[in-house]
């Protein structure tokens, strides 16, 4: 797309990640996941990989993570892969930043579930405070992005925030969201719809209702 942002590469960036390499700890983790996978079948790695290699770089700059251009080639020497083979994954997979985000990713999903739910509020409260899609706020803490299905259709409308999910959503509880993460708080991940706790109807069950309290076995009863 036109409007989609460039991958920086500049000198800064080579500069800042041209050395990177896994920590002692994050190395130990390669070598597990690498241990999974036949000898020879290394780019069964990769996504895996790229993620460890995202959240290493969350942890040193307090953010979601991202993954600049010299970390993939990294990533890519690891595995003995092409660079292009590592991008390609890189840039398929709306999971991987390719571009810096803040300490908070807010993704709200604007499938049409979400979107005849109430997704447009969700944005509204975002706006408010002060997100704008595709952009970072000027202090670094959230950074706003519209995504597409993440199959949470029956508790929408939805966002993910990082690695959690916040479902049942309104304006007064998105903010609400949105406030404690600025405060640096925990809020409560999941559904936000008070007595709902998966994805079960609201008001409970109309089915399978014997297994509400205890295990039943319906067999003898088909």
């Amino acid at each position: 797309m036109a409007d989609a942002p460039q991958l920086p590469d500049e000198a800064e960036v080579r500069a800042r990640w041209g050395n990177f390499a896994w920590t002692p700890a994050n190395a130990e983790k390669a070598r597990e996941i690498m241990s999974r996978y036949p000898a020879g079948r290394q780019m069964s790695c990769t996504i895996p990989f790229l993620d460890l290699a995202q959240r290493q770089v969350g942890a040193e700059t307090n953010t979601q993570g991202w993954l600049p251009v010299p970390v993939i080639e990294f990533v890519a020497r690891e595995l003995d892969m092409p660079y292009i083979r590592v991008f390609e994954v890189a840039t398929f997979y709306t999971m991987f930043n390719l571009v810096p985000v803040g300490r908070y990713h807010v993704q709200v999903c604007g499938t049409t579930p979400c979107m005849l739910r109430g997704s447009d509020d969700v944005m509204a409260a975002c706006k408010s405070r002060g997100l704008k899609k595709g952009h970072t706020t000027a202090d670094g803490l959230f950074t706003l992005t519209e995504v597409e299905c993440m199959g949470n259709c029956a508790s929408a409308p939805m966002v993910q925030i990082n690695d959690d999910n916040f479902e049942d959503l309104d304006y007064d509880r998105t903010l609400a969201i949105l406030d404690a993460l600025a405060k640096g708080e925990s809020p409560k991940t999941g559904t936000q719809e008070p007595g709902r706790h998966t994805v079960e109807p609201l008001g409970g069950p109309t089915t399978l209702t014997a297994m509400v309290g205890e295990n039943h076995d319906y067999r003898g009863e088909w």
